[in-house]
């Protein structure tokens, strides 16, 4: 039985269905190429996983819903997000009635019913990260689920002008040297190029890489064929790449720029800013209206993002309370990990006591 909350039903969407809901997801503004059976189904054929769509009707019409990128393990089911997954979140339909209190009566619906059918799923860990233009998810806290904020910056593309003059001096000045230097942008399906700059500027960080090499490829090959992703590259006068980024397309007018890298020896041309510009210029002329840079935590790259001129925005994320299975789950991984380190440590202990000479 599907769980009903006043005249809203919560169903699972079948695949000759995928294309209404493609077409919801486009109309909403808490939409995204995330929320795309097409993407989800690359993004679990190379990452793992599955995927369902959960829509709220009223009627015959979707007014809401939410695309389920699940996992499961010994600690049970989980949904959340992943890399290469940024939003999982809720999409809901645009009320525009004359009365705000009819809007946040149908939106309450929506979320309560939407509610009732996660709250039934029995996901051993659940974090779910929304787009910025959901915000009342008053239903969800009163039913014991935890609302956090997270950050991410935006681009704003419908008046270049405007957005040019948000751009910060000193970042508008690396532009300008990196076009007298004949530097270009490029955008072609050149994925070495890309993973290599990727896979440096993330070794040079820290930083996890997303997918090996082959898979990571297979994703964008598969994206690009279906038009839901282009590559950007920043070009010296001879042709080489030295920064690349990709961006996630779709019929929403909101990009995402997925991850993005530059070869050390050329950062201080300014290639990383003139691509980023470059990119959203290109994207402009392309019709869409702004660009998320995924991501703001307080850290360098986020202070270079906002040079650029983007707005920040929060973003709600919604989680439950973890299951014990789950919870017993990672105190016995976390506990494993402390005893391999300890004896690790010990063993390396004893191998300098009894060096020879000691």
């Amino acid at each position: 039985m599907a769980p009903r909350t006043g005249s809203v039903e919560v169903r699972a969407l079948q695949e000759d269905e995928f294309p209404s809901w493609r077409a919801f997801v486009d109309s909403a503004p808490a939409g995204s190429v995330y929320s795309y059976p097409e993407y989800l189904d690359v993004l679990c054929r190379v990452a793992g996983g599955s995927f369902r769509v959960m829509a709220a009707f009223k009627g015959d019409e979707i007014h809401g819903g939410i695309a389920l990128y699940e996992r499961s393990g010994v600690a049970g089911r989980i949904l959340s997000g992943r890399l290469l997954l940024y939003y999982n979140g809720i999409v809901l339909k645009e009320f525009t009635g004359k009365y705000p209190s009819e809007n946040s009566s149908r939106e309450i619906a929506v979320m309560a019913a939407l509610e009732e059918s996660l709250s039934k799923e029995g996901f051993g860990h659940t974090h779910v990260r929304n787009r910025h233009p959901i915000t009342d998810l008053r239903v969800f806290l009163q039913r014991g689920w935890n609302v956090r904020p997270s950050y991410s910056l935006l681009m704003r593309l419908d008046d270049l002008e405007e957005a040019l003059g948000r751009v910060e001096q000193n970042q508008r000045r690396l532009i300008r040297r990196c076009e007298g230097e004949g530097v270009v942008l490029k955008s072609d399906d050149d994925f070495e190029a890309f993973y290599r700059v990727h896979a440096g500027t993330h070794h040079r960080k820290g930083a996890p890489i997303y997918l090996p090499e082959s898979r990571f490829r297979r994703y964008f090959e598969e994206l690009r064929s279906q038009n839901l992703c282009q590559l950007f590259h920043a070009c010296l006068l001879n042709g080489t790449p030295v920064a690349s980024q990709l961006v996630l397309l779709g019929g929403h007018p909101v990009t995402h720029t997925v991850t993005a890298g530059a070869d050390p020896k050329a950062l201080r041309l300014g290639v990383t800013p003139f691509l980023r510009w470059r990119t959203c210029e290109h994207l402009a002329v392309q019709g869409y209206q702004g660009n998320d840079l995924t991501d703001a935590s307080v850290n360098p790259v986020t202070s270079f993002k906002a040079q650029l001129g983007g707005d920040l925005v929060m973003n709600l994320v919604l989680s439950r309370p973890d299951s014990i299975r789950y919870r017993a789950s990672r105190t016995l991984l976390r506990t494993g990990r402390r005893g391999k380190a300890l004896l690790g440590r010990i063993l390396r202990a004893s191998r300098t006591f009894t060096r020879p000479g000691r």
